[in-house]
């Protein structure tokens, strides 16, 4: 890889980093997070330029959407983040819940056929690069308690409450 466009778009829980390449988005995460974007780019893509582009692959404007309630405005970018088999196995099926709705780390671990994985499953979920684009936000404890989430789970209780808003 060569390059990864990078842009910025101003949300109601802060700004977040859009990075992409010709195969689909590699990271949208919130600018408060610096260090996990750091991170990101330090481990899988260090000899890369970052240039800056103009809503990259449409994402920008696809959140934007997404924010004024068009829940499924995500539903069609294109996603090429870096991951494990079992991440990526994960996140697809996290790409399945419906907006408005919630599961926990357990039925997500039962429907990948590892029942006792859990754990494994809140691991691969908190490693997510795609925030809100992969719906990371709408898993929760067994308890239905807002465990875990990389922006801070008043950010997951407010994506939670805006797609019960706005769901069809």
């Amino acid at each position: 890889m060569t390059a990864l466009w990078r842009d910025t778009v101003a949300t109601p829980l802060g700004e977040l980093v859009v990075l992409a390449a010709d195969d689909g988005l590699k990271a949208v995460e919130f600018a408060a997070a610096d260090r996990r974007i750091e991170r990101l780019l330090a481990r899988r893509y260090a000899t890369a330029e970052i240039v800056p582009l103009r809503d990259p692959l449409g994402a920008v404007t696809a959140l934007v959407r997404y924010f004024d309630g068009q829940l499924d405005a995500l539903a069609d970018l294109p996603r090429a983040a870096p991951g494990t088999a079992f991440q990526q196995r994960l996140w697809a099926v996290l790409g399945d819940i419906p907006p408005g709705r919630t599961t926990t780390y357990g039925a997500l671990a039962a429907q990948l056929g590892r029942p006792r994985a859990a754990r494994a499953v809140g691991a691969a979920n908190g490693a997510n690069p795609l925030a809100i684009v992969v719906p990371c936000h709408r898993v929760l404890g067994a308890d239905g308690a807002l465990t875990g989430y990389a922006g801070g789970t008043w950010r997951k209780r407010w994506l939670l409450d805006h797609e019960a808003r706005h769901a069809g």
